[in-house]
């Protein structure tokens, strides 16, 4: 489908997507997040690169959900029991979308100047890693327009964060400036400008694109169990990776290249294809990859 609220370009095994409604300090509406999902099916489908890079155009990263969005489609209807009832299956469509990002087979890098807001948190806390520049900020907005946050930020800030601090930034709706979060840890990097950034986050995904991706997707996994399970359960899970992903003729290649003093060369991940794929035309072939009922979706 073609995109009106992103740019995704991929060179050099590196994808990047690009925020691109700068006008409207990317905010976030129901064609953006029909958009986003429709893109992370493809780039997880099809494998087309070995890292993301999401980034924005403008001043700011993304202003949250645009105000239009509470008027509109996905709007929250408590009119009712009924209605109220409906709430929580739409925020879990909703919420899919985010776990696509987190969930994709290469790492994700946000690069991030300005403001990030609302959404544009739960965003950002789904990637792999996040950059900033210097007068990048975050904010928990849903608390100052009456509401908690509802995407992921609450449930994945805390595992990026002191908890105490991710509290007070849901329970007060304070900014939390670029070197408050570089210290903290919730940024891996802060750069002087958008431009410096860019490059620098850029080199970081060129050098995740050179390694195995096998291996990269393999460790994200061991790294995203092990977050979320005791160590024990982390170490059995590491022994399963490995029994299933385990590549000799990866390992002999980095041995053979560094003895070499050449870059390696590793194959691609391989396409994965859907039970629901048989069958399917070659004029077609993101089918399955988008969601099955896309009148479901925002």
């Amino acid at each position: 489908m073609p995109y009106s609220r992103f740019r995704l370009e991929i060179a050099d095994r590196v994808a990047r997507l690009t925020l691109d409604r700068p006008e409207q300090m990317n905010a976030i509406d129901p064609q953006f997040w029909r958009e986003l999902d429709d893109v992370l099916a493809r780039l997880q489908r099809d494998a087309p690169a070995r890292a993301l890079v999401l980034d924005a155009a403008g001043k700011h990263f993304c202003a949250g959900m645009s105000l239009d969005a509470f008027s509109s489609s996905i709007a929250l209807d408590d009119s009712s029991a009924a209605a109220r009832a409906n709430i929580a299956a739409m925020l879990a469509d909703m919420q899919r979308t985010l776990d696509r990002l987190a969930e994709l087979r290469m790492p994700v890098l946000a690069a991030i100047q300005g403001g990030c807001v609302g959404g544009g948190v739960d965003l950002v806390c789904a990637a792999d890693m996040r950059y900033g520049t210097r007068d990048a900020f975050f904010c928990i907005q849903e608390i100052n327009i009456g509401m908690a946050a509802d995407l992921g930020t609450l449930q994945r800030l805390p595992k990026l964060i002191p908890e105490g601090v991710a509290r007070e930034l849901a329970y007060t709706g304070r900014r939390l400036p670029a070197e408050r979060a570089l210290a903290l840890g919730l940024v891996n990097e802060v750069f002087d400008d958008a431009g410096a950034m860019l490059a620098g986050v850029m080199q970081v995904a060129r050098e995740i694109a050179a390694k195995p991706p096998v291996a990269v997707w393999a460790s994200k996994q061991a790294i995203d169990y092990a977050r979320d399970h005791p160590v024990a359960d982390g170490l059995r899970q590491m022994g399963w990776l490995q029994s299933g992903l385990w590549d000799t003729a990866a390992v002999a290649e980095a041995i053979r290249a560094r003895a070499g003093k050449r870059e390696p060369s590793f194959p691609d991940l391989v396409p994965l294809r859907y039970f629901a794929d048989a069958g399917a035309t070659a004029e077609a072939p993101h089918r399955a990859a988008a969601d099955p009922d896309p009148a479901r979706r925002p």
